[in-house]
């Protein structure tokens, strides 16, 4: 056992979050923590790693246990993205700067003796704790995230979802005894999100994912922790079995409420006889009567059941169209876009049709904004054009529903402003959406990213729209949110264009999938998982294609290049070789001069490597 809460009990803003709730992570597990909105998983990680306080209830974590949380953007001093990552080994930084201090101590013969001792006795810890990996590590999770490329920019040029990626990966490589991960998908595109499924699947550590990616969850989780109603149940298997033994455990909970319910009406009905014919005896019946009293007590000695929720509340969420829109929704022909001279669309084309659902996958940085910019006529194309259909009503879902918003402003009164109802109706309709009593009164800025994507959905359903553009729509919102959103878009009469990289919200709605390739579109029929191995094909056709490519076009020219120009990589692998099996010998150098010599020639090599490096880069 690696942590252990017990009996916690937990009061925010005035409410009981938790009264008894109980909760272990053991050594190997891998379990997603569940639940809606609000139930207060987030806060269960803030209780572990003790940045919120429990008002009764016990911690325990094992001694020497290393926990690692990405609680929020992190804020670093070191100058570089790469110099952040690299300080996540920080014991054996430690270990380096030793060696280094017992290098200049070898000098001094009264210390040499000793000093060898202890070189060779870290060295040997650096090796075993695997110092010579270090860079291999970063180049695995850096690309494995796609951060590869921002390694060398300064952390405050970047993003919030790279600043989270960057932190993501940090935790990553410092390789905690328990990982806990609170929406670790929401800024990775499809690909990362595989990378980050195989790597948590093979980590040796414990690991707690809050997550409402299903299909992520399911590839992960060996358990699940359910949180409702401030306890937690924990269930064995991925998500879906979860979801199959939550569904038999309610069923069964209700069959025993069932016949508890008639078992105490058949008890009340005789106790109601039992008293009539006590009185109609003559004399009354003293027997009845205590046998009718005997029956009460046990009444209410009788522990019961009480009735489960089998459909708990959710959103009615129900898109209509009554105005269909004409037969060609958009159309973009041979549409390029270009930012200070770089290309980001080239030759893009797309026809969108009545009715369609059409899934938008690509990689971070592929295009995929820009092309939503273009559609909604937010931007314009640097070539070829973007043509809207007739009698259109658009509703577009951006990441952040309500960013434009004057956060200062009520909700209610946004609302109104979209939809022309008296303020009565208008909490009649956000009740549908979850939103009781005074929540509608709530400012814009005290709504959480969930919330404010159910009131763009409440006034979706009231505009009558037929034309629905998705950009992560299932981000912010929560499991039973989802299944509501997908009902409906399963039974939108208009048109769909979306982007997301929740493959199963895609795999549910969309019988089209478009991958942005290289400033194009590539459109099959079918779901992601049906169409995935389609994109893998067109990438090896081009990778095939650009080798064959460059093999006829370019041979002569890459001959005479080989004449005046060094062979960089060839030069890079040997000189790599050199210093790795100069370091190999110098662990078993007993020689303190001999040792010496092969330190400062692994220096000199490694001085080396790195011009060469610079040479070669600046070649290409």
């Amino acid at each position: 056992m690696l942590i252990t809460l017990k009996d916690i009990k937990t009061i925010l803003a005035g409410n009981v979050l938790f009264e008894n709730l109980s909760f272990d992570i053991q050594a190997g597990d891998k379990i997603g923590l569940v639940g809606r909105n609000g139930t207060g998983k987030t806060t269960i990680f803030k209780l572990i790693t003790q940045m919120e306080s429990m008002d009764d209830g016990q911690l325990y974590i094992k001694k020497n246990t290393k926990i690692g949380y990405l609680a929020q953007i992190p804020q670093i001093e070191e100058k570089t993205v790469y110099e952040f990552l690299r300080n996540s080994f920080a014991e054996l930084m430690d270990i380096q700067q030793s060696m280094s201090q017992l290098e200049a101590k070898m000098q001094d013969p009264d210390y040499m003796e000793k000093a060898i001792e202890e070189y060779g006795k870290l060295q040997e810890e650096f090796m075993r704790l695997g110092g010579y990996e270090i860079e291999s590590q970063i180049d695995k999770v850096a690309h494995g995230l796609h951060i590869h490329t921002l390694l060398q920019h300064s952390f405050d040029q970047l993003s919030g979802g790279e600043k989270t990626k960057v932190g993501l990966a940090r935790i990553l490589l410092e390789s905690p005894d328990v990982l806990l991960l609170d929406e670790p998908t929401n800024h990775l595109d499809i690909e990362a999100i595989e990378w980050l499924e195989e790597h948590l699947k093979q980590y040796e550590g414990a690991v707690c994912i809050i997550s409402h990616d299903r299909h992520f969850l399911d590839r992960v989780v060996t358990k699940v922790a359910d949180l409702e109603q401030g306890e937690i149940e924990l269930y064995q298997g991925n998500y879906s079995s979860y979801v199959q033994q939550k569904e038999e455990k309610l069923l069964a909970e209700f069959k025993a409420y069932q016949e508890q319910q008639k078992r105490i009406k058949k008890m009340k009905e005789a106790i109601k006889r039992l008293r009539q014919w006590a009185n109609e005896a003559n004399p009354p019946s003293e027997k009845l009567f205590r046998k009718a009293k005997s029956m009460e007590k046990a009444l209410e000695k009788m522990e019961t059941v009480e009735k489960p929720v089998l459909d708990p509340k959710r959103m009615d969420l129900s898109l209509s169209s009554e105005e269909r829109s004409g037969t060609d929704v958009i159309v973009a022909e041979n549409v390029a876009k270009y930012y200070d001279g770089k290309p980001v669309l080239k030759g893009l084309d797309l026809h969108l049709r009545y009715k369609e659902r059409l899934a938008v996958i690509g990689k971070n940085g592929a295009g995929k904004t820009t092309l939503l910019n273009l559609l909604l006529n937010k931007e314009k194309p640097t070539d070829g054009f973007v043509k809207v259909g007739t009698s259109i009503h658009l509703g577009y879902l951006p990441q952040e529903p309500l960013f434009e918003v004057d956060p200062t402003l009520r909700m209610i009164d946004y609302f109104r402003e979209e939809v022309r109802v008296t303020e009565g109706q208008a909490r009649q309709i956000l009740a549908k959406f979850m939103f009781f009593g005074y929540a509608v009164f709530r400012k814009i800025h005290q709504l959480s990213g969930g919330e404010q994507m159910r009131v763009k959905l409440a006034i979706f359903m009231h505009q009558n729209v037929n034309l629905l553009i998705l950009d992560e729509p299932t981000n912010h919102l929560d499991i039973d949110s989802q299944e509501v959103l997908e009902d409906a878009i399963n039974q939108f009469s208009g048109t769909v264009i979306c982007v997301s990289h929740d493959r199963y919200f895609l795999n549910k709605c969309f019988s089209e999938t478009a991958y942005l390739e290289d400033g194009k579109l590539y459109r099959y029929k079918g779901s992601y998982d049906e169409t995935k191995h389609k994109l893998m094909a067109l990438r090896e056709q081009k990778e095939e294609s650009m080798h064959d490519t460059s093999k006829k076009g370019s041979f002569s020219k890459q001959a005479k290049k080989k004449e005046t120009t060094r062979d960089y990589e060839q030069e890079i692998q040997s000189l790599e070789k050199k210093i790795n099996d100069t370091k190999e010998e110098m662990v078993h150098m007993a020689d303190v001069e001999e040792l010496m010599n092969a330190q400062e020639e692994s220096n000199r090599l490694e001085k080396e490597l790195e011009e060469l490096y610079e040479k070669w880069l600046l070649e290409e």
